[in-house]
């Protein structure tokens, strides 16, 4: 089985690199080929949220798997931001939509593209509709100034992505 995934384009010189390096360091990988497949173009824009390749993907496994490390060391500073975390994004005075909204916006103004679309995703999932994500992207712009555009462009193609149904909100976790 491959341990990770590599989406890459015939005629790109790194792709080839990159691969050569998988080989040498003894992944295993499955080549997800982005100019002959437009699935796996679409599933890349999700999953890296970049463009570009070579892009290797192994993220829900690494996500789960460094948890687990991490958690498993006897550190409660980190156990307890982790558990602060969940936390955060429970029902409490403010409505789960209300926190996703929020984590939203600060996600846009760190510009954070993994960050974004897992609220993004969140948001979806919460009820968020088309017309409060705008008024949500619409502060975080203003908040972040003109360097979130770039961001807020992915963003709006993510929810559309969402929309319609090319892409699940669940692969949308950040490490």
């Amino acid at each position: 089985m491959a341990n990770a995934e590599i989406y890459t384009n015939g005629s790109c010189a790194y792709c080839v690199a990159a691969k050569t390096l998988l080989k040498q360091r003894g992944f295993d990988y499955e080549e997800k080929r982005i100019d002959t497949n437009p699935a796996n173009y679409a599933e890349m824009l999700t999953r890296a949220n970049q463009r570009s390749v070579p892009q290797v993907a192994e993220f829900t496994a690494f996500r789960q798997r460094m948890n687990e490390r991490i958690l498993a060391q006897d550190n409660q500073v980190v156990r307890r931001f982790f558990a602060l975390d969940t936390q955060t994004y429970k029902e409490g005075v403010l409505d789960v939509k209300t926190k996703e909204m929020l984590g939203l916006v600060a996600s846009l103004v760190l510009r954070c593209d993994d960050c974004i679309s897992y609220h993004v995703a969140q948001c979806k999932e919460s009820g968020v509709n088309r017309d409060e994500f705008f008024e949500v992207f619409s502060v975080g712009l203003v908040v972040g100034g003109s360097i979130v555009i770039p961001h807020l462009r992915r963003a709006v193609d993510f929810l559309d992505k969402l929309e319609d149904g090319s892409v699940a909100g669940a692969e949308a976790k950040p490490a």
